[in-house]
């Protein structure tokens, strides 16, 4: 519905490509291995639009290259990364406004140069948000609104433009021959493929024949059943179409049911403990996703900012001073999900989540459903629009309505679903928060009290806790990994005990299915797949696939 990304509630095919329609200060910094193999590394920088910087401790300062340009030939200048900066923070997305509210003022002592002033005390990457916004064409959004949704491509100065599109169908991106940063050191073997087009599909079954037809060259699968038997095909058995796992070291990020505790039937942590006790995560894991992924439990899975056991005397000390305004087991061993043998016979589960129910006033009326006090009954309704989760969300549904929830499972078309997300009008939904290796500013706007009142924020489960608005203030400010990780594994702690969730799996791979026609690095990359910035079409593999394609078999 937009090409523009930079907005509240856009929705662009190809988002990752999309970003790279643009330049930003500074870039992430390429690594090499020991064999020689460089990737790029996520906690590395090195300059971009800025040919370099100056970090102060209630200022930052960026002196831009003089050759960088837009698409259309204009230059870049300190006037657009300005203007850049005020648009993101006044109309932009909600947790970009909170996390650019410490800056106080932007401004270009000349047309090469750019200074931001803090506040108050320097918040540890807020330097890195700053440099890592968009720099968008001041010329351009001084003549086209920036908070309307637009099928316009819009200018950038980064590797790709948009050169061709239709609405709801599919957009494609065109490597730019004129890159004014195509030779810069951390450029190089980057951005390989000519020609980027991502197809929209209103469902993945209809994508998952698309790529086995030879309709797609490549596609990340997320369905596990389908990853387990869908792919049998002679093209699989042949080698002609891929099926491998790359590596993720990321942090697996947060997915799971939220609870929206804006509505008064959440408001009681008994009440959402009750919901996380009758998930069943082994049978769903037995009988739907064939094994294949591990019980996520923690906010900070698969990282070392993950809480374990009992917290380490550094997280005692952090956490004291909250002590009698955080649930009572913080303090000993870490929350973690019920676990079941997998049989689907989770009755002492179920039952535990009658007693909690029962202990926050609920009660079975002669409907045999669950009653308050005021004989309201408890209604729960999770809204989703993806079909692959309907198999999931069912024998969920079918478990709270065993000790009396009311529970339904509604599927809403994405416009619809999106816009009950931006007004958050749910009582249950799905999310993910992917979270970086060094979180920040933006934890505010996934779990901050200011977040929880602001249409279109990312805390969708409305958490206004003052505690973890202390805790993310301390993220903020740490000054080391120690610090850091400390105060990661506290709001763990808090978060977990507050059950405002009901947490999903997570698998350290990602599953990836591609026609054999691409070359990559030896060596993968750790956290990032790398197929949009390192790949290249191999022109011999290419031939030799058109050469062995099956009757009927795209061949493009």
């Amino acid at each position: 519905n937009n090409l523009d990304i930079h907005g509240v509630g856009t929705n662009v095919p190809g988002y990752e490509v999309a970003w790279n329609c643009y330049s930003r200060l500074i870039s992430h910094d390429m690594k090499k291995l020991p064999n020689g193999v460089e990737y790029y590394d996520k906690d590395k920088f090195t300059p971009e639009l800025a040919e370099d910087m100056k970090i102060g401790d209630m200022s930052a300062t960026f002196k831009l290259r003089k050759d960088a340009k837009f698409s259309d030939g204009t230059p870049v200048t300190a006037a657009d990364v300005i203007n850049s900066f005020n648009l993101l923070k006044e109309k932009g997305s909600p947790a970009i406004g909170l996390a650019l509210r410490e800056v106080i003022k932007a401004e270009a002592p000349d047309d090469a140069t750019v200074q931001y002033t803090f506040q108050g005390a320097l918040v540890r990457d807020l330097p890195v948000i700053l440099a890592g916004l968009p720099v968008l064409s001041k010329a351009y959004y001084d003549k086209k609104p920036f908070d309307e949704t637009s099928l316009e491509p819009p200018l950038g100065s980064g590797p790709y433009l948009i050169s061709d599109f239709k609405a709801g169908t599919y957009v494609t991106y065109k490597r730019r021959d004129d890159y004014w940063a195509k030779d810069l050191p951390v450029n190089r073997g980057r951005y390989n493929l000519d020609e980027i087009r991502f197809d929209s599909f209103r469902d993945r079954t209809a994508e998952l024949e698309a790529i086995k037809s030879g309709g797609l060259d490549y596609r990340e699968e997320f369905t596990s059943v389908d990853w387990a038997t869908g792919y049998n095909v002679a093209a699989v058995k042949n080698g002609r179409l891929i099926r491998d796992t790359l590596p993720d070291a990321n942090p697996s990020g947060a997915q799971g049911f939220f609870l929206n505790t804006r509505r008064d039937k959440f408001k009681d942590v008994r009440v959402r403990e009750a919901l996380d006790q009758a998930f069943d995560f082994e049978w769903s894991n037995k009988k739907l996703f064939y094994n294949l992924y591990t019980r996520t439990q923690s906010f900070f899975e698969n990282s070392d900012m993950k809480a374990t056991g009992k917290p380490s005397p550094q997280e005692v000390a952090l956490l004291e001073p909250f002590k009698d305004k955080v649930p009572a087991g913080v303090f000993g061993e870490v929350y973690s999900p019920p676990v079941t043998d997998g049989s689907g016979n989770n009755r002492e589960n179920l039952r535990k989540a009658f007693d909690l129910l029962k202990a926050a006033g609920w009660s079975i009326g002669p409907d045999r459903l669950q009653h308050n006090a005021k004989g309201e009954t408890l209604d729960i309704e999770f809204l989703f629009f993806e079909d692959a989760f309907e198999r999931i969300i069912q024998p969920y549904v079918e478990n709270l309505r065993k000790i009396g929830v009311n529970a339904t499972a509604r599927r809403v078309d994405p416009a619809q679903y999106e816009r009950r997300m931006k007004s958050f009008d749910f009582d249950v939904t799905v999310q993910r928060y992917v979270l970086r290796l060094t979180p920040g500013v933006e934890l505010r706007g996934y779990w901050g009290s200011r977040s929880a009142t602001m249409d279109g924020s990312q805390n969708l489960s409305g958490i206004a806790d003052p505690v973890i608005d202390a805790l993310i203030d301390k993220v903020t400010a740490a000054k080391s990994r120690e610090e850091l990780v400390t105060a990661t594994r506290s709001i763990d702690r808090v978060l977990r005990g507050s059950h405002y969730w009901v947490p999903h799996w997570y698998k350290p791979v990602h599953n990836v299915a591609y026609w054999d026609k691409y070359s990559r690095p030896a060596t993968n990359a750790k956290y990032d797949p790398g197929v949009l910035d390192t790949w290249w079409c191999d022109k011999a593999k290419a031939d030799a696939l058109t050469q062995k394609s099956a009757p009927g078999e795209a061949t493009k």
